[in-house]
């Protein structure tokens, strides 16, 4: 290991049904390759964690007001974003002074399943494309999320970015991932709930690409145009 339809929505640029717009040829297509947070898994559970869960017991660890524990974290974050430190829990253990995996597993009843996508793996699981699992998230992370989920169970191989030493927004990621999880971009699909991810991925070519319409299930669905958006992922690709 490397470390959304009875009748969804998509929009890009104007709300069509899955089927209408979802137009892939998926004999066309060999490599799948599935972001998990906010993609497979509902984010709702990491953005508990970093706007609430984690201000409020630093805040309670450091003996800081909230207001302060929340302009802290704040700057910190902002100024690592787009970095693999911005991922890295180890980072941010040591530059808190806090045990990150362990402050997630006081909430990791909320990691989940976004609707269907179960139902969406295990069809590519039974097809004959090559589905991997292409993840920014820290290995702790990650683990903790596949022990409760099982993810693991249904993709052919997990690519952390930690391990290429480059996150997923950079072009030269996928360059790097060439070496170890060779694919042909004209044939290759990314779902990505992320929108620097994808605009890194077409900067490199990869030909078929499509973003999230609502990562979170507890915030409202995204106005995306730049790419098209799944809702739900209510839809067996199959390969004849």
């Amino acid at each position: 290991m490397f470390c959304k339809i009875t009748q969804s929505i998509i929009k890009a640029p104007q709300t069509l049904t899955f089927e209408k717009y979802f137009m892939i040829n998926w004999n066309s297509i060999d490599s799948v390759f599935l972001d998990m947070d906010g993609t497979l898994l509902d984010l709702h559970f990491d953005n508990y964690f970093w706007l609430t869960h984690l201000p409020a017991r630093y805040s309670s660890i450091k003996g800081l007001s909230q207001e302060k524990a929340n302009d802290t974290l704040l700057q910190l974050i902002k100024k690592e974003e787009g970095t693999l430190n911005w991922y890295c829990l180890d980072f941010w253990t040591e530059k808190l002074g806090v045990d990150i995996r362990q402050l997630k597993e006081e909430i990791q009843h909320l990691i989940a399943f976004r609707p269907h996508v179960k139902t969406f793996l295990q069809s590519l699981k039974e097809s004959d494309h090559r589905v991997v699992l292409m993840t920014n998230a820290h290995h702790k992370s990650l683990n903790l999320k596949l022990s409760i989920t099982g993810l693991d169970h249904y993709v052919d191989e997990i690519v952390c970015s930690h391990d290429l030493k480059l996150p997923k927004e950079n072009p030269l990621f996928w360059e790097k991932l060439q070496d170890i999880e060779p694919f042909t971009k004209e044939r290759t699909l990314l779902i990505d709930d992320s929108l620097p991810v994808l605009k890194s991925a077409r900067q490199y070519g990869i030909a078929h690409l499509y973003s999230i319409l609502q990562p979170d299930s507890q915030k409202p669905p995204r106005d995306i145009t730049e790419f098209p958006a799944i809702d739900q992922f209510d839809y067996q690709p199959r390969k004849t």
